[in-house]
């Protein structure tokens, strides 16, 4: 893979993807969870604009692109934005690139709408570069990166066999048909025709499949989906019950009582949502922020009022006693 600067590793989280994706100037969209797969769920979160995928990479034994007899992907895949991946530690800001750049109903901001146009007649390899050339893209995804003296985020996690490795993958409707859009294969996977109204569940199949291939023991899975952001979908909906609630006629009592609770229920959700933004928000701070030299000084203070010994003294104490205990259960279960 090449290395166009430096790459970090950041957190699999909905808060950290939602202010990436504000980062790089999109405006209307958040990341949530999805902890399960049943249609209530997935209801409460529509409008769905893709879903990500992130699972235990095990090599190339993916999902690949149907090929004709040249080698060559079969049918036009011209009308989507494929790149490869070309740099690691991107695969979770490739994932949602592959959304966004395929989406016509978003406002992606001035300069990812330049990046798209820009690149629209590139090969997926030379997208792939593109997104490793973007300063805007590698310094928003560089701005999560944790504060940590201690911790080297730019390694490559292929370096050691030994240690786990993630892989992100996005699926989304582009034209009529379900795709599949992996950087780390030759091209874009077409799952088959899906509607609006049914490829969350044709997509949500496919991802079983794939988690059907890992033992029962796996669970290194996560599946997060891009919506439309909630506060302003909120409010979009409060200024329709608004609307509605002026053209009701005085003697609509008990139509006029119905509105009333759904736009309560609405200024609830509204709050809950903005609360979960701040939280997100502080949270992406604290990522962020290196609290060494604060743990520094606090020691350098209890060393000074010489409380540091007798707290260093009781923890190895109570390491002792926490090890003698596990020692001796371990051997009454033999």
């Amino acid at each position: 893979m090449a290395e166009a600067g430096n790459w970090c590793l950041i957190e699999s989280d909905p808060g950290v993807f939602t202010e990436l994706i504000s980062g790089m100037g999109v405006r209307g969209v958040q990341v949530e969870e999805i902890w399960s797969l049943d249609e209530s769920t997935m209801e409460q979160l529509k409008p769905i604009l893709g879903l990500i995928f992130l699972f235990k990479w095990q090599g190339a034994s993916g999902s690949e692109p149907n090929v004709s007899s040249t080698g060559e992907p079969e049918g036009s895949t011209d009308h989507i934005f494929f790149a490869n991946q070309v740099i690691q530690n991107a695969c979770a800001t490739q994932a949602i690139l592959s959304i966004l750049l395929n989406r016509d109903d978003l406002d992606l901001g001035q300069e990812l709408r330049n990046f798209k146009e820009f690149t629209g007649d590139f090969p997926p390899d030379m997208k792939g570069l593109a997104i490793s050339n973007s300063d805007l893209i590698r310094s928003v995804h560089n701005s999560f990166a944790r504060s940590d003296p201690f911790v080297n985020e730019i390694q490559d996690p292929r370096a050691s066999k030994d240690e786990d490795l993630f892989h992100f993958i996005a699926y989304l409707p582009i034209h009529g048909a379900l795709y599949e859009l992996d950087g780390l294969s030759r091209g874009p996977v077409n799952l088959g025709a899906c509607t609006d109204d049914n490829w969350v569940t044709k997509a949500n199949e496919a991802i079983m499949s794939r988690m059907e291939k890992y033992g029962a023991s796996e669970l290194h899975f996560s599946l997060m989906a891009l919506t439309k952001d909630r506060i302003e979908l909120y409010q979009e909906q409060m200024e329709e019950v608004d609307g509605m609630l002026l053209s009701l006629p005085d003697d609509a009592i008990e139509e006029r009582r119905r509105l009333d609770e759904d736009r309560n229920l609405l200024a609830h959700k509204l709050q809950l949502e903005k609360e979960k933004r701040a939280r997100w928000h502080r949270e992406n701070q604290l990522r962020k922020h290196n609290f060494v030299p604060m743990i520094y000084e606090l020691l350098k203070k209890l060393a000074e009022r010489k409380e540091l010994d007798p707290l260093i003294t009781t923890a190895k104490e109570k390491a002792t006693t926490r090890a003698a205990e596990k020692a001796k259960k371990k051997a009454e279960n033999q």
